[in-house]
């Protein structure tokens, strides 16, 4: 639901990919953003009407994405999908940061805005290693990704995660990603992408650092 710059470059993204998209807009000029080459379904309406939903085929659909201009109306329309039309596959668009973590306690997976880009923003303009490379949309949970201390090259990732409360999501090594085991070694030149709690960060961020301790 929406054929703005996101639903459209959406759109396209998904039939390049040889799946079958329907797209809903209350503006049938909007369509001209998908180009002459989409081959999906295009149904001019309100995304949340049940009869227009059904008209773009929500019956037989995997997946449901709201990312109109609404924040109002990408709710109403992810929850009639899941809760009328029992689709397991949906996410909402929502500007307002608040309201994003309300409905994604809620159980609608939400891609928040604004909190996204000024996220963005402020890792590209803070000095590295100040602002994590990812945060969940309820901001709880934070990804950074940091270059090896030469403290903690040749010890295993399990002590670095033991002594620093820390979860390594994976290693990048020598252009390659690794799933650490409980034997991996840490190598020099690793750069390794750690996942924490952000009432915990400043704690995690000391004892890696510090190096392990005996």
């Amino acid at each position: 639901m929406g054929c703005g710059r996101v639903g459209s470059t959406l759109a396209r993204s998904l039939e390049e990919r040889s799946h079958t998209v329907a797209v809903i807009d209350s503006n049938a000029d909007a369509f001209r953003r998908l180009g002459p080459s989409f081959n999906g379904v295009k149904v001019t309406g309100i995304g949340f009407d049940q009869d227009v939903l059904e008209k773009a085929g929500i019956e037989r659909a995997d997946a449901f994405c709201a990312v109109s201009s609404g924040d109002n109306s990408n709710i109403i329309a992810a929850r009639v999908a899941r809760e009328t039309f029992g689709i397991q596959n949906v996410v909402a668009r929502i500007y307002d940061p608040g309201r994003a973590e309300v409905y994604q306690r809620l159980g609608i997976p939400t891609v928040a805005t604004v909190k996204w880009t000024s996220d963005q923003v402020l890792r590209r303009i803070l000095p590295a290693g100040a602002e994590p490379t990812f945060r969940d949309p309820s901001g709880t949970i934070r990804l950074d990704s940091v270059p090896i201390s030469e403290n903690w090259v040749g010890q295993r990732t399990v002590m670095l995660q033991e002594q620093t409360g820390c979860r390594i999501a994976w290693i990048d090594r020598l252009g390659e990603g690794i799933l650490p085991t409980r034997e991996s070694v840490i190598q020099e030149g690793d750069i390794v992408h750690l996942v924490m709690r952000e009432e915990q960060a400043d704690k995690v961020i000391a004892a890696y650092q510090r190096g392990p301790e005996d």
